[in-house]
């Protein structure tokens, strides 16, 4: 069983949330709106929303790297089925219903559940081409011989 490769985790989840950022920008035209959300709603400030943003998203990294190897299909498809169970399950069903913007986001507006899930997608980037290539290439054991 391979080790958590903690400084690629990491690192991952910080160019992973940088996206996101980025995705975010594009379809909305703020930049870290997410961090402006959570300073706003927790009552705690801009800086705390964006330590929190950005903590979130190197411990989804973390996990991720964690649990990959023990996930169904190609290197590629492993980090795709991770964003997509997180998106539906820790952000559609849960934090957008928990800000008040509903399920999936769409009281918010209609396009909330694909530019959230787009996101989530560039999130994966870094967990797909750096730490996830690793789990592709490990060797396979050879045969005791007799």
């Amino acid at each position: 069983m391979k080790e958590l490769n903690w400084k690629k985790a990491i690192i991952a989840g910080i160019i992973g949330t940088f996206l996101f950022d980025i995705v975010g920008f594009l379809f909305t035209g703020q930049w870290w709106d997410i961090p402006g959300l959570l300073g706003q709603k927790t009552g705690l400030g801009f800086m705390y929303g964006i330590f929190g943003h950005y903590g979130n998203g190197i411990l989804l990294a973390i996990l991720y790297t964690a649990i990959a190897p023990h996930l169904w299909g190609p290197y590629w498809v492993r980090p795709l089925i991770f964003v997509t169970a997180e998106t539906i399950a820790l952000v559609w069903l849960f934090m957008l219903p928990l800000l008040g913007a509903g399920v999936a986001g769409i009281n918010q507006s209609p396009m909330a559940p694909m530019v959230t899930m787009l996101r989530h997608f560039a999130f994966a980037l870094p967990l797909i081409f750096w730490v996830n290539r690793e789990f592709d290439h490990v060797p396979k054991q050879s045969k005791a011989t007799a």
